[in-house]
């Protein structure tokens, strides 16, 4: 069930575009729901290309793509770190963690499956995956193997000993060098499928270091402390320095379009955790080829630190 409202950065949208932004749904899936006249504007049947306006309601119903077990697939990984019990992928921008209502295939676990290695089976839908990334952040992801290495891992996760860090480009200039954003994370109350800073929401730490601006744009390195859905996008907008390039929290506009950024500005650059054997592992990973663009029209500079 869905009851939106259009906010004035959606004005003019089209109304399957709309929904898929902030639902998070396939448009094709979408545009069904509508034709069928399950979802209303105002009240009123509307066609897929209708164009909502600020203040608008948007009520109904779609119904979600059931997911089976996830099957191999042939699809092209970036590996940083593999041994026997685990593996560190980096994921590109785009492609979904694993399979849910409206991407059943085509999935970093489709990927993954493809590959031929064994994978924890601590959850056959989500098999070996510890931890997820947002579809549109590209970056680090850690990846169990085995069982034992899949418990361990999360243990560490959840008692973060797990070190995750993030590049951002930020709208505005901010003054502080340093900073800690704690705010409690939950649900949108009108857009389902978005977060908020609430009262009442789960509790989220996020940790950043200025390492540069540049006309209106700061560039970060971000620390997660706890690991809540779209924290730093959220945590980030809420201070009032949305990701360069969100279109769901505030962070498109003519700047992002100047860069050429059609996807947030956040890449997850390093993860340190305890090895299941034994001992602290590292990995790195320097900024894809579109956020290597989007930095090089601006006057900041970034490359992983040695060691």
């Amino acid at each position: 069930m869905i009851s939106l409202d259009v906010e004035a950065e959606d004005s003019g949208s089209r109304i399957d575009l709309f929904l898929a932004r902030h639902l998070e749904l396939p448009r094709p899936l979408i545009q069904a729901a509508l034709k069928r006249g399950d979802v209303l504007v105002d009240g009123k049947v509307v066609r897929p290309s209708h164009k909502v306006e600020t203040g608008q309601s948007v009520e109904g119903e779609i119904e979600e793509a059931v997911v089976g077990v996830p099957l191999p697939e042939q699809i092209p990984l970036d590996i940083r770190y593999a041994d026997d019990r685990l593996m560190v992928v980096s994921k590109p921008a785009g492609l979904v963690t694993h399979p849910a209502g409206g991407h059943a295939t085509g999935t970093l676990v489709n990927a993954l499956l493809g590959l031929g290695v064994p994978l924890s089976q601590v959850d056959p839908q989500r098999p070996g995956v510890v931890h997820r990334l947002d579809k549109d952040t590209s970056g680090l992801l850690l990846v169990a193997k085995d069982d034992e290495s899949h418990a361990f891992l999360s243990s560490r996760l959840k008692d973060r000993a797990i070190t995750r860090r993030y590049i951002a480009l930020v709208r505005g200039e901010m003054k502080s060098a340093t900073g800690t954003i704690e705010a409690p994370i939950g649900r949108h109350q009108t857009f389902r499928r978005k977060m908020a800073v609430a009262a009442g929401g789960r509790s989220a730490v996020t940790h950043f270091t200025v390492l540069g601006r540049d006309h209106g744009l700061s560039l970060l390195d971000v620390g997660l402390e706890t690991g809540r859905t779209h924290q730093i996008r959220v945590h980030l907008s809420h201070l009032g320095h949305p990701v360069l390039g969100d279109s769901v929290y505030g962070g498109k506009g003519e700047r992002s379009m100047d860069l050429g950024l059609d996807r947030p500005f956040l890449h997850a650059w390093r993860l340190v955790f305890p090895h299941p054997d034994g001992g602290e592992t590292e990995v790195t990973d320097g900024l894809p080829g579109d956020l290597r663009v989007a930095l090089s029209r601006t006057k900041l500079e970034w490359t992983p630190p040695a060691g």
